[in-house]
């Protein structure tokens, strides 16, 4: 399907590029207004920008329905600084329910069940029951057009962050697998981060990788290795040769089974290659592969 977004309504817009950007965090907003009124509301046009200067920016987009401004929008213009406070799985509901349109003087900390607690440096109060919050003010706002659904880029330096012990690690860094992260996708639909669906990337190498052009021609072109393995195997720094002390059980059985058909002796290599790469072991892969 070709989609020329031109020539398709706000609406389905909205619908398609929120299904496809995605997953996206959730800026769980508290702002005040010159008169002291607290606003919580949570946004998923969201992320990090900067770090030096901590830079990060949330949309408060004007609604498709109607092109009527949010309360956190008008907040933010009155009082130039706002509490991040992050959204993980403990507490999305919660969350879901403080984005109802309530009336401006209506408190969604109360509708929503979330204790206030005082910011440090701004005047916002931020949500105790939030394991991270970003004490933020507010540098600029961007206003990316006038009809229903354009965004306001709400541009926010960090001042401090404020992280609960009990998601930190040994070396006092933040600890993926304590934080069930949870993010935004398209319609009613979100995801949550949990040690069952984590998984480890490792970064490129300080040496450039070999890259896939550099495989040999049969682990390049082979009908089992996809091109996530294939990945892996490129990011060596320079291509691994045959280690003669090698010995695996389980490459021995192969090698001894199908001694007599050579295709099909590589084929079953490269699918317990495969196997082996899903364990992330990519120097073992090697010396699988390199067998053949």
């Amino acid at each position: 399907m070709l989609i020329e977004l031109k020539n398709t309504t706000t609406v389905e817009r909205h619908s398609y590029l929120q299904a496809a950007v995605a997953p996206r965090p959730i800026c769980f907003a508290s702002t005040i207004d010159a008169g002291g009124n607290v606003n919580l509301s949570p946004f998923s046009f969201f992320n990090l920008f900067s770090s030096n200067p901590p830079v990060v920016i949330f949309s408060p987009s004007r609604r498709v329905r109607d092109n009527t401004t949010k309360h956190t929008l008008e907040n933010v213009k009155e009082v130039k600084e706002v509490v991040i406070n992050i959204v993980d799985y403990d507490m999305v509901q919660q969350v879901s329910l403080a984005s109802c349109e309530f009336p401006k003087d209506v408190n969604e900390f109360t509708k929503a069940g979330f204790t206030s607690e005082p910011a440090t440096v701004v005047k916002p109060p931020m949500v105790k029951e939030s394991k991270i919050k970003l004490e933020c003010k507010v540098i600029e706002i961007k206003e990316l057009g006038t009809g229903g659904g354009a965004g306001n880029l709400v541009i926010c330096e960090v001042l401090v962050m404020h992280i609960s012990d009990e998601i930190l690690d040994e070396n006092n860094q933040i600890d993926q697998i304590k934080l069930h992260h949870v993010a935004r996708l398209g319609g009613d639909w979100y995801c949550k981060v949990d040690e069952q669906n984590l998984f480890r990337v490792p970064k490129p190498n300080v040496k450039l990788g070999i890259g896939i052009d550099a495989l040999p021609e049969n682990i390049r072109n082979s009908k089992i290795l996809s091109g996530n393995d294939l990945g892996q195997l490129a990011n060596v720094s320079e291509l691994p040769v045959s280690d003669p002390a090698f010995s695996d059980d389980g490459l021995a059985k192969i090698v001894h089974y199908y001694s007599l058909n050579l295709d099909d002796m590589e084929i079953e290599v490269h699918r317990y290659a495969k196997k082996i790469l899903s364990g992330g072991k990519v120097d073992y892969a090697w010396q699988i592969l390199l067998f053949t």
